[in-house]
């Protein structure tokens, strides 16, 4: 059987593939919505995956889904050519048949287990597991022609070697060590600059900056100089200046914060290890939006593959800004002006510089894609959380939930509103770009 298996698998990478435009767009996303649904509790759970290594993660499974598909959808182009060094992938060639279905399910399991490496055991097997299982889930959409082995396997070896292309471009991209020595060394000799209005460890933990060469990873997307923010207030300790006035709305609103703003600061919190991150928080939003409206697989690919890709580059993009212009964290000059004693109450500010806000940048882009497929007034329900007993949050609109979730972190006491108000408009620029990639011939 094992011989059978090899020769059919030899005979499908021999065969060419065959595009089939009329194909793809009729089925549901349901293979795509049950691995998101699978990776995002699975990133919660996988040391390592902070939010800009959870973003990169996010957006190379949303990237593949799409580009698993998209030989099968009519008018629609490959995004090879326009990313950042991706000049071309496995194509699909016009002499046999293709499920794409299994296409898509092939190369989400091949790029979780590549971009998942040290999940625990119990979600490797759930990997393996779902993998297994999808073919029977779609069983429904197969096509009488589409029922033989060799189209199975052909479609397997097609989305198993988009994969693989893709993440030999991924492994270029400056992220794709992050786990391993070779970061850690960079982390470990890297040195903070000095001077007034620096960054610098804060309490209680005063642990070194969290991934300080991010910034230079490879975006996805080549056109966003012009997103970058105008920068901070500048530097002044004394009490009229515009930047110790943002330090004063912070302290005050972390010290005495309404019940609401306790409650937004802690739901949006997405902390690694307790939560999908703040990428995966969004991505969960995308998900249920589909799952609830019954979205075909079509739909589903090109909006994981936008939002995502806009996530991460926000990440890399805010990474860059962050330890080029090295402020300080509000504890840092609410201790050395105001209270000595004081520390945010209702979290631990993160360990790397402050401007702008991590959260308002992806959470701006995130709301510039999906108040492009979605409108800009649509009412949605928040559902990431459920599990931790917060229930559905209702929105009135994308915008809204993005300004709420920038604004937690001034509420948490962690970030300026420069920080926060610039990195909105940063993100909804990233975004922009992210809708201007071409999907059409």
């Amino acid at each position: 059987m094992a011989t059978l298996i090899r020769l059919l698998l030899l005979a499908a990478l021999a065969a060419p593939v065959q595009a089939q435009p009329q194909d793809a767009g009729r089925y549901s996303a349901a293979v795509a919505t049950e691995w998101f649904r699978v990776v995002l509790p699975a990133i919660q759970q996988t040391p390592g995956q902070s939010p800009p290594v959870a973003a990169r993660t996010l957006a190379y499974l949303g990237l593949g889904l799409y580009e698993s598909i998209v030989a099968g959808l009519p008018g629609q182009r490959s995004l090879a050519g326009q990313l950042n060094e991706l000049e071309s992938l496995p194509p699909a060639q016009p002499d046999e048949v293709l499920h794409w279905p299994t296409v898509a399910n092939a190369t989400l399991a091949a790029l979780t287990q590549m971009l998942l490496p040290n999940a625990p055991p119990d979600w490797k097997a759930r990997f393996e597991s779902l993998e297994r299982n999808m073919p029977i889930a779609q069983s429904a959409d197969f096509d009488p022609a589409q029922r033989t082995p060799e189209v199975i396997i052909r479609s397997e070896t097609h989305g198993r070697l988009l994969a693989m292309a893709l993440m030999t471009w991924a492994r270029t991209d400056g992220g794709h060590d992050v786990l391993g020595p070779r970061r850690t060394r960079l982390d470990a000799a890297y040195v903070s600059p000095s001077g007034p209005g620096a960054w610098v460890p804060t309490p209680p933990r005063f642990a070194r900056p969290l991934l300080p060469h991010w910034g230079s990873n490879r975006t996805f997307m080549a056109t966003l100089a012009p997103c970058q923010p105008p920068g901070p207030p500048p530097f002044d300790e004394s009490a009229g200046s515009a930047f110790h006035r943002e330090a004063v709305e912070v302290f005050r609103a972390s010290v005495t914060p309404t019940d609401e703003q306790r409650r937004v600061a802690l739901y949006w919190a997405d902390d690694p290890g307790k939560t999908p991150t703040p990428a995966g928080h969004w991505t969960w939003i995308l998900n249920d939006l589909l799952r609830d409206r019954k979205a075909s697989l079509a739909t589903a690919a090109e909006q994981f593959a936008r939002l995502t890709i806009a996530m991460s580059d926000a990440f890399v993009t805010t990474w860059q800004v962050k330890y080029a212009t090295n402020l300080l964290r509000p504890v840092t000059h609410v201790q050395l002006t105001m209270d000595a004693n004081w520390v945010p109450p209702l979290m631990e500010t993160p360990p790397f510089p402050e401007y702008p806000s991590g959260h308002s940048v992806q959470s701006g882009a995130a709301a510039a894609v999906l108040e492009s497929f979605y409108g800009r007034d649509t009412a949605f329900e928040d559902r990431t959380h459920n599990d931790r007993g917060w229930g559905p949050q209702r929105f009135k609109s994308f915008a809204a939930a993005a300004d709420q979730a920038a604004f937690s972190r001034l509420y948490a006491g962690i970030h300026f509103r420069s920080g926060i108000e610039h990195g909105v408009t940063m993100g909804r620029c990233i975004g922009a770009r992210a809708l201007a990639l071409s999907t059409g011939r």
